[in-house]
């Protein structure tokens, strides 16, 4: 599998997430820059993981069949199925939204962000978690990468 490579112009010059895309700050979605798609990459998902709390790769955001491009605008709305795009965001922290970094205070933990092309839209209902995703996308991923960030 090939390593896609993003990035996300606001985290630029910086291994810390950004106050506004987090739970202490406005909570939105970052902007998501994709420098090497797959010209055979039909649709996009991202998660967004806690890699130090205590519940394994804690997820924060699961979002998949973003049309395939190479960016993916910032603020996404909240809800099971984001309409002008045709996408479907699962259940993470227990709602179908972002839900940015918020760390008990006086913490700081890990989170990291993966981005995923495939090969075809992934036909899962909203009400699903990264698991489920993850499975039934599992020989579909033509490409994924990842990016690490902090916050306390």
């Amino acid at each position: 599998m090939e390593q896609l490579i993003f990035s996300l112009p606001d985290f630029i010059n910086s291994n810390e997430f950004p106050i506004e895309y987090t739970g202490r700050g406005e909570d939105l979605s970052p902007e998501i820059v994709i420098g090497n798609l797959s010209t055979n990459a039909e649709t996009l998902a991202v998660t967004l993981e806690d890699i130090s709390h205590p519940i394994k790769n804690f997820t924060h955001w699961i979002i998949w069949n973003i049309p395939a491009a190479s960016k993916i605008e910032r603020a996404i709305p909240k809800g099971k199925y984001v309409s002008d795009m045709g996408a479907a965001q699962g259940v993470a922290y227990g709602m179908h939204r972002y839900a940015g970094p918020k760390p008990p205070h006086g913490k700081t933990h890990k989170y990291r962000i993966t981005v995923y092309a495939l090969d075809c839209p992934i036909n899962l209902p909203a009400n699903k978690r990264k698991k489920h995703f993850l499975k039934k996308a599992e020989n579909h991923i033509l490409q994924k990468g990842f990016l690490e960030y902090k916050f306390e």
